[in-house]
Formats: structure tokens, C-alpha cells, sequence
């Protein structure tokens, strides 16, 4: 017998008493924007502003280096200019993925914080018995 997702969460929320079932239910899954405004937010708010300014400063940089790449005609500077974009590109990639890995982390943690809830009603209805 094959489940799905939804089918499983109607079962949770027939078993669950009306205020424990409003509480699940804002633990579900976020929309993408909310989750990236969810990394402002707790203990690494600050972290999250950080890397978001340096992200805008070397996106600038990257434009620039690569405008200036394909405008220049001395070799030596295209090949400066092409290495340094490479770097600032290299750079906004790296910084967009810790930003992508924490909203990761957020919802992993927002899965298990659904588990706990539901072994803790789990328990509370088995001591019940």
C-alpha cells in the first residue's frame, strides 16, 4: 500500500486535537522567499547580512571585471581582467551556496522540530492508556 505525503498528513491531523494540529501545521514546508527571509532572522542574522553585502559588492565586481574584459584590447589586461572576474564569479558562487546551504539547514531543522511534536503527541497519547 503506497502512501503520499498528503494522505500521511491527514492522518497526522485526524489524530491530533485542534490546537496541536494548528501548531503542526506551522511547521509545514516554506515557500522559497520565506525561507530566505527566514535567514535573517535567529542566531546567525548577522552572518546572513554580512555575506548578503559582500555577495552585492563582488556581484558589482564581477559586472565590472566583465564588462571590462571584453572592452580592453591589450592582451596582459584581458587576461588580467578575465582572471579577476573568474575570481569575483567564483566568489558570488561559493557565497550564494552558504546561502542556499542555511536555508537547507533551516528546513531540516523545521522537519525534525515536526518529529519532535509528533513523538511528543505520540507519547502523550500512549502514557494516556
Amino acid at each position: 500500500m503506497k502512501m503520499n505525503k498528503e494522505h500521511i498528513d491527514d492522518l497526522i491531523a485526524e489524530s491530533l486535537s485542534k490546537d496541536e494540529a494548528e501548531f503542526y501545521y506551522t511547521l509545514d514546508e516554506e515557500g522559497f522567499l520565506k525561507q530566505w527571509g527566514g535567514l535573517y532572522k535567529g542566531k546567525l542574522k548577522g552572518w546572513a547580512i554580512y555575506v548578503t553585502i559582500v555577495q552585492l559588492i563582488f556581484t558589482v565586481i564581477t559586472f565590472y571585471l566583465g564588462y571590462k574584459f571584453f572592452t580592453v584590447e591589450d592582451i596582459r589586461e584581458i587576461i588580467l581582467y578575465g582572471g579577476g572576474f573568474f575570481i569575483a564569479f567564483i566568489t558570488v558562487s561559493m557565497l550564494k551556496l552558504w546561502h542556499w546551504m542555511q536555508m537547507d539547514k533551516n528546513s531540516i531543522i523545521r522537519e525534525i522540530k515536526r518529529l519532535e511534536f509528533q513523538v511528543a503527541v505520540l507519547s502523550e497519547k500512549s502514557n494516556e492508556r
